[in-house]
């Protein structure tokens, strides 16, 4: 049992922040917290530098908002906390992905190595969709070709991981391309940062980068797939993998003067935020679906079978935790979708009467749908305002509301929209268990939790009793977990697990009554779902109207 006088740092890095946590060893109490937002945000219109505007469905960061969280929220969590920072014995980060850097051989962005004027010098984040023309050749070709790892994805590559962008820096902007030596995930180069040793987390290159049974796709595919592109994994991906939980080094002179923490101490492995909340949820069991519900929902789960799910994201062995295959599925827009709701489609009559009561403009509009029968606004919506991610893997898929009448006010919307959520992870849980990777426990993280509402219609819409991870920094305090484990306090990540990570069981349990009125809902969903997502092809020819319209602009 560690000593209790030690601790650890968490750092999560999300889309718009990065939050920091002091977290005791011997029983993960969480004792000082700190957030960060990040200056630049996310850069979707126009460069910061000289107001270039950006094509539809960019998205890119800049790295050094991801340095001041490190010289800022940590060192305020610390302070927070109360405690001494020598007796602080490590730290780790875990990063939204895939979320990539261009750098050169020693970690230098190309943002800052004098290419600030260029769109694909900077970090693409996550959500940068731009590459679904490449991503949807990746799949073809290998489709065409056979190749055994495609599989390993439910069938289908994301525009959001590092082949599909890789391959967009290749074809449109070649000069940049040949200077990048190395083509880094987010999740390693903060690594970097902090112990000056690039590592390649296990994570990431299984599910992101399509490493499987320790090879990356061949030469002789890359080439096929664009002349000259051969060489792309082996001289700008590939790279020595650390294993999740594991030392990746130590804390170097010019980090601790960023941190205020001891020069010397464990810095972790890199990790997903997704995939290092499943300990902090104590779920690193077969079975443990643990759903990661911000501005997209991740869905990650253990088990002790290989199976080939349609439109997984991924399994990677150990890609949670040592000794399973590690799943992962997802939804691209969820607190997104809300989000934009109440800043486009809101009149303001209901943000003067939220303000009236005292409450947010969502907890207003919460309130009045939770007055409502399941089925009384009349509608069905689709919750791809930002592509599908699972199960069809498709960002050019967009949004849909179907039933809107005169009479439909902006509750029912907002209602169908929390429901069109539900509905996507419900066909997640159900194609998981077609497959043959039974799911049988529903774990809910991130900020959402706190929608009682929203909740509710999951452990409905599922018919599964949804249990709440007992942090509101689930993700940091996941990576302080991997910080224990990398500091030697305990021997593997399921027993640091289980002595550091909090949940509440059942908190919401299905009501049968509305299990069955959702049924009929879900039943119209899935007839959109397919027409919309498999069968026509009109949400595609949209977005390619809308991109010719704006590029007839100039814009």
């Amino acid at each position: 049992m560690p000593d209790r006088d030690q601790y650890v740092v968490g750092v999560d890095y999300g889309t718009l922040s990065g939050r920091a946590v002091v977290v005791r060893v011997s029983d993960g109490a969480e004792l000082g917290t700190a957030v960060h937002e990040y200056p630049h945000a996310v850069i979707e219109d126009r460069l910061p530098d000289d107001g270039r505007r950006l094509p539809p469905d960019w998205a890119l960061q800049v790295p050094e908002d991801y340095r001041e969280v490190l010289r800022t929220a940590v060192p305020a969590a610390v302070a927070a906390s109360g405690v001494d920072p020598a007796d602080v014995i490590g730290i780790a980060t875990d990063f939204t992905a895939c979320t990539m850097v261009p750098c050169l051989a020693d970690g230098t962005p190309l943002s800052e190595a004098g290419y600030a004027d260029r769109p694909h010098a900077y970090v693409k984040l996550w959500k940068h969709h731009a590459a679904q023309g490449q991503a949807d050749r990746v799949t073809r070709l290998a489709k065409e070709r056979g190749e055994s790892w495609l599989p390993r994805y439910g069938g289908l590559i994301s525009s959001e991981w590092e082949l599909a962008k890789g391959l967009q820096l290749f074809e449109e902007d070649r000069e940049l391309y040949d200077r990048t030596d190395r083509w880094v995930e987010a999740a390693d180069w903060i690594v970097w940062q902090l112990s000056g040793d690039y590592v390649r987390n296990a994570c990431t290159a299984g599910y992101k980068g399509v490493l499987q049974d320790g090879e990356y796709p061949s030469a002789d595919y890359l080439e096929a797939l664009a002349p000259g592109f051969g060489s792309f994994f082996a001289d700008k991906v590939e790279h020595p993998i650390g294993q999740l939980g594991a030392r990746a080094g130590t804390l170097t002179a010019e980090a601790a003067a960023w941190t205020g923490l001891p020069e010397g101490i464990a810095v972790a492995v890199g990790n997903v935020d997704a995939h290092v909340t499943a300990p902090a949820a104590r779920a690193v069991d077969a079975g443990q679906m643990v759903a990661i519900m911000g501005t997209s929902t991740c869905h990650v789960m253990s088990a002790d079978v290989l199976r080939e799910v349609p439109g997984m994201c991924g399994v990677v062995d150990g890609g949670i935790v040592a000794g399973s295959w590690g799943y992962e599925a997802g939804q691209s827009g969820v607190g997104d979708i809300f989000g934009w709701f109440t800043k486009s489609s809101v009149p303001p009559a209901y943000a003067e009467a939220a303000a009236a009561a005292g409450e947010s403009l969502h907890e207003h509009l919460t309130r009045l749908a939770s007055a409502q029968e399941v089925g009384q606004h009349g509608l069905v919506a689709l919750d791809w305002h930002s592509g599908n991610r699972s199960v069809l893997v498709d960002h050019e898929l967009s949004g849909l509301v179907v039933g809107q009448t005169l009479a439909t006010r902006p509750e029912d919307v907002y209602r169908a929209l929390l429901e069109a959520t539900a509905f996507g992870t419900r066909v997640i849980v159900e194609t998981f268990r077609d497959s043959g990777v039974p799911v049988e426990d529903f774990i809910v993280a991130g900020g959402l939790a706190k929608n009682p509402l929203l909740m509710q219609i999951y452990a409905d819409v599922t018919r599964l009793p949804l249990s709440i991870i007992d942090s509101e920094q689930g993700p940091a305090l996941g990576s302080a977990i991997h910080a224990a484990v990398a500091a030697g306090a305990y021997p593997d990540v399921p027993t640091a697990a289980k002595a550091m990570g909090k949940v509440r069981h059942a908190v919401y349990r299905p009501d049968e009554a509305r299990a069955q009125a959702y049924d009929a809902l879900f039943g119209i969903y899935l007839e959109l779902h397919d027409h919309f997502g498999r069968d026509t092809t009109t949400m595609r020819r949209l977005k390619a109207i809308r991109r010719g319209a704006l590029a007839g602009t100039g814009e």
